[in-house]
């Protein structure tokens, strides 16, 4: 009923407006709201509303407004109004939560997500965001808005498809479960992850404007072990469509939410590179994961698109690849603690350079090597086998990222790659493929940790310039070449100039 009058709305003025009115030095309901919510905006403005029982005004007339099932435009500003004092207000927050002020919350939501037919998006958000900002204000506020809501109205709430009300609902599980161990363990259990599943997925479809998701991901996944049972219980979970139709899981080995988190990880991780200090379970977990894609696909369909492409497989394969890429280059063989298992060597101790050098011998050459070979009248052999392409455009550039970022300062790792006979093989990188931006960048990266300190892999290097092996158009072209000492035989990438 929109539009109403504050003679049709009958409202008990003396206990529960006059309190408003009076602060507001206005007699119209609308325009006292108005006029509060912007009082509330700032500090001084909040603890004159607080010394003036502003709050528990407010808090009586939402009540009044839900019982009497009054219109959406005195709920709305009722909320705003109620938002804008428990930000940051001690007085305020202390307040709400001796009102009950959660168990109101609590039936505003519930009205406007099970009784509507269709989510009051709106109501919604702005009731969360007056949780939001009591959670807040500390333990005791965190505990009792935890204590209302978990499990069944987040669950309830996480299946609302907005990003209006996905942002502060990220905002208040996050500010309830940072510097709580126990809470985290309870949303990451069985009754909780059901609980991020459908915020992961609601995300996936309609995004998120804030960093609140961001932050909550990098809590759960990054910083704490709950990675692996998070991943897992999306497949599951995920086994049904929107429309209810179910899902053959036989046939999709991963699903677009996992691709999805994964894809928000790889954010998080490149963006705090220097912050986070990677788990190994987590490290092995994404290897786990990388190799399963890489197994599911059968790289016989050149790349249309970068990442991502909209396929959930390649979207895992790449996204754990470029997972892989950072947690290498985050945990680097100089200033480790040592105390702590290096991740790469624990990588590499379980095949993650024999996968990967597997992967890219796999590969049909870059674009520059197959185009110089076709001039060179070598049109057969590049046509006597059908070699893997490439699934999106940057999926090599990304396997030579991480084998590069594996090698840096690794004597062991040089080392080995020369004994695996993958000097050619990494040299063959340095070159431009428009399928693959920045290739020859990361090429000549991991040619210069390979050669870095290890004369044995210098001198292979010599070797192959010397045998012909590496007197390809491509490096003069692109002003590179191998200098060889004509005494001590030892070979280096250099520019020409």
């Amino acid at each position: 009923m929109g539009g109403s009058s504050l003679t049709e709305l009958s409202f008990p003025q003396k206990d529960l407006l006059e309190p408003l009115f009076t602060a507001s030095k206005s007699s119209d309901l609308k325009e006292t709201l108005e006029i509060l919510i912007a009082i509330a905006k700032t500090d001084d403005g909040r603890a004159d509303l607080a010394s003036k029982n502003t709050l528990p005004a407010a808090l009586k007339l939402i009540t009044h407004l839900l019982n009497n099932l009054f219109d959406h435009e005195y709920l709305s500003l009722s909320l705003r109004l109620t938002r804008n004092l428990c930000a940051g207000e001690v007085a305020n927050q202390k307040s709400f939560i001796e009102l009950n002020g959660v168990g109101i919350l609590l039936t505003v939501l519930r009205i406007k997500k099970v009784a509507s037919s269709e989510p009051d998006c709106g109501i919604i958000r702005i009731g969360l965001q007056v949780l939001a900002n009591v959670s807040l204000a500390g333990k005791e506020h965190q505990q009792a808005i935890w204590g209302g809501l978990f499990p069944d109205e987040l669950y309830m709430l996480a299946k609302v498809r907005s990003q209006e009300t996905c942002d502060p609902l990220c905002m208040i599980i996050y500010a309830c479960c940072d510097g709580s161990p126990e809470l985290v363990l309870q949303l990451c259990g069985g009754q909780g992850l059901p609980i991020v599943v459908e915020i992961i997925r609601t995300a996936s479809l309609v995004g998120f404007g804030e960093e609140w998701l961001k932050l909550l991901l990098s809590r759960i996944c990054l910083e704490d072990i709950y990675f692996p049972p998070l991943f897992s219980r999306i497949h599951g979970v995920g086994s049904y469509c929107e429309n209810g139709e179910e899902i053959d899981l036989s046939s999709n080995p991963f699903l677009t939410e996992q691709a999805y988190l994964l894809n928000i990880l790889s954010e998080i991780l490149n963006e705090r590179l220097k912050e986070i200090t990677i788990l190994n379970d987590f490290a092995l977990c994404i290897f786990g994961i990388f190799k399963k894609a890489a197994e599911a696909f059968e790289f016989g369909s050149r790349a249309e698109s970068r990442l991502p492409t909209g396929f959930a497989v390649i979207d895992v394969l790449g996204y754990s690849l470029t997972i892989l890429r950072d947690v290498c280059a985050n945990n680097g063989g100089v200033g480790i603690d040592k105390n702590l298992v290096d991740v790469v060597d624990s990588l590499l101790s379980s095949g993650l350079l024999d996968s990967l050098l597997c992967v890219l011998r796999g590969l049909e050459p870059p674009q520059t090597i197959r185009k110089a070979m076709n001039q060179a009248g070598n049109q057969e052999a590049t046509t006597s086998y059908s070699p893997k392409v490439c699934p999106y455009k940057g999926f090599r550039r990304d396997l030579v990222a991480v084998i590069g970022n594996c090698a840096y300062r690794r004597k062991h790792v040089q080392d080995d790659i020369r004994q695996k006979n993958g000097m050619l093989l990494m040299l063959q990188q340095c070159v431009t493929d428009e399928d693959n931006p920045f290739l020859r960048e990361w090429g000549i990266w991991s040619m210069r940790n390979l050669l870095e300190g290890n004369s044995e892999n210098q001198q292979a290097v010599a070797e192959l310039e010397i045998q012909g092996s590496v007197d390809m158009p491509e490096l003069t072209g692109l002003g590179l070449k191998v200098e060889v000492d004509q005494n001590t035989r030892l070979a280096k990438l250099v520019n020409i100039t």
